[in-house]
């Protein structure tokens, strides 16, 4: 496996695009401000909800309304997350491609979008269904522990990407 991944870093390495990307002195400043941004608004968003389901944050705001204000915000920026991480990769593949801390940062997102794409379901088919007793609301409270902990899992992977970096 390593050494396809190993081949396939080569391979786009040497792509006319990578080595725009490469070359090219704002382009990756810029793709990694726009990321860095981009995980900015994922991240305060999926937080946000979960301080709600703690009763942290807008204690008096239905908790449906929070998730539509602030769950429907993620989708569209993940696909510019999606964008610029994939750019970033072709500009240079052995950074993230070689290095098993992108991995974990792969495994957290699929995790945390799952979850998030859980709660955002479950909020949708019955509004009341985290507050309608006392083990929904810890139940509730245990997944949103557990989202604020994939999601800062993902924040720091992402940044020890560029310390753990192969050869």
């Amino acid at each position: 496996m390593q050494a396809a991944l190993s081949e396939l870093s080569k391979w786009l390495a040497s792509t006319s695009l990578s080595h725009t990307i490469q070359t090219v002195t704002w382009i990756i400043p810029t793709l990694q401000t726009i990321h860095i941004l981009s995980v900015a608004v994922v991240f305060s968003a999926a937080v946000l909800v979960d301080f709600r389901m703690f009763r942290m944050f807008e204690r008096d705001v239905p908790l449906p309304e929070i998730s539509r204000r602030f769950l429907r915000a993620i989708w569209p920026v993940l696909l510019v997350l999606l964008l610029t991480g994939s750019l970033l990769i072709v500009g240079e593949p052995r950074r993230s491609l070689l290095n098993s801390t992108f991995y974990l940062k792969m495994v957290l997102l699929l995790a945390a979008v799952l979850l998030t794409a859980v709660l955002q379901g479950s909020i949708a088919a019955s509004p009341g269904f985290w507050e309608r007793d006392r083990g929904r609301r810890i139940a509730g409270k245990a997944l949103a522990t557990l989202s604020i902990a994939i999601w800062c899992g993902i924040l720091f992977a992402g940044r020890w990407i560029a310390y753990t970096q192969a050869g």
